[in-house]
């Protein structure tokens, strides 16, 4: 069940990049409670134990269900492309109670048991008092949990939308899309998103807002429904190096585990690469390192995909944790 968004001719020139600090915090939220997604981020997890146990998200967590719909107002498309965390809490506050009580409702009834909880028919008696509540809980939540690591989750970010804005010139809009992660597909108009959950829109001259995501790693999503602008957000390039701090005694036992020219091959991977880039990097014959390459991959330290005429490997959550020494 794809989401598909349909262009016109002038939504083809309205599409951009954005990176958004207020979306890295709900999905840092939504992360601590989706164990599925621990394995990607296990230092970060370990820096922030003690601020979580601070943290009551129970309310939040309410409004994430696994699979359905999410209120837009907590997490909608960035105002700009380098919005702070205080622009788009305000836009949160400012959110229209009643239509926040409707967004709010719709996710409630995704999570099983919500509506009838005592925190479900509190949020929905005073969506006002909600609203400002919930964005309490955010504010808190990316005080605890996103400032401290803002910088290096910004520069990964940034660094992110700097490569596909250079892809975008190379190969243009249609080529760039299925790039972005292999989910999606492109035929001319539409954008196919392979994900669960049905959704179409018509862009209908508003362009698309194109996001890269640490937290959400490795979804991609989309459905926001009018009047926000349509968005994509898809997992962000490099997440692998990201909170990886391996010190010499872990790299020694990682040699002792997979060999010295496999471990010096995990270790290198700090973001997607080929077997070129790894070759030159590491002062390897390409065909050594294409061996060791399949072999990581078989033991399901790596992964490899497609983008454009290369072929780029990176680690699995198993790879990040064994590189990171975890």
């Amino acid at each position: 069940m794809p989401f598909r968004l349909y262009f016109g001719e002038d939504d083809l020139l309205r599409c951009r990049f954005a990176v958004s600090p207020l979306w890295e915090t709900q999905e840092a939220v939504r992360t601590l409670g989706r164990p599925d997604r621990h394995g990607y981020h296990p230092n970060w997890l370990r820096r922030i134990r003690e601020a979580a146990r601070g943290l009551d998200l129970a309310t939040l967590w309410l409004l994430m269900p696994r699979r359905g719909h999410s209120p837009d107002f907590l997490g909608p498309p960035p105002i700009g492309p380098a919005a702070t965390f205080e622009e788009e809490i305000a836009g949160v506050r400012a959110a229209d109670p009643e239509a926040a009580r409707e967004d709010m409702a719709r996710a409630l009834a995704d999570t099983p048991g919500a509506l009838e909880s005592a925190r479900g028919r509190a949020l929905l008696a005073d969506p006002r008092r909600a609203v400002l509540e919930l964005a309490g809980l955010m504010e808190a939540a990316w005080r605890a949990l996103v400032e401290p690591e803002w910088p290096r989750l910004r520069a990964l970010l940034e660094a992110d939308v700097a490569f596909h804005s250079r892809r975008l010139a190379e190969v243009g809009l249609g080529a760039l899309l299925p790039e972005l992660d292999r989910r999606m597909s492109w035929d001319g108009r539409t954008l196919t998103v392979d994900w669960a959950g049905e959704h179409g829109r018509e862009l209908g001259g508003q362009g698309l807002v194109l996001m890269p995501s640490v937290f959400s790693w490795p979804d991609v999503i989309s459905g926001f429904d009018p009047p926000w602008q349509p968005t994509v957000v898809y997992p962000a390039r490099g997440l692998a190096g990201l909170w990886a701090e391996p010190g010499g005694e872990a790299s020694r036992a990682l040699v002792r585990l997979l060999g010295r020219g496999r471990a010096a091959v995990l270790a290198a991977l700090t973001d997607p690469a080929t077997t070129t880039a790894l070759a030159h990097r590491l002062g390897l014959a390409p065909s050594s390192v294409s061996a060791h390459l399949t072999v990581l991959r078989d033991a399901g330290l790596l992964t490899s995909r497609r983008y454009g005429h290369q072929v780029l490997y990176e680690r699995t959550p198993l790879g990040m944790a064994l590189a990171a020494g975890d």
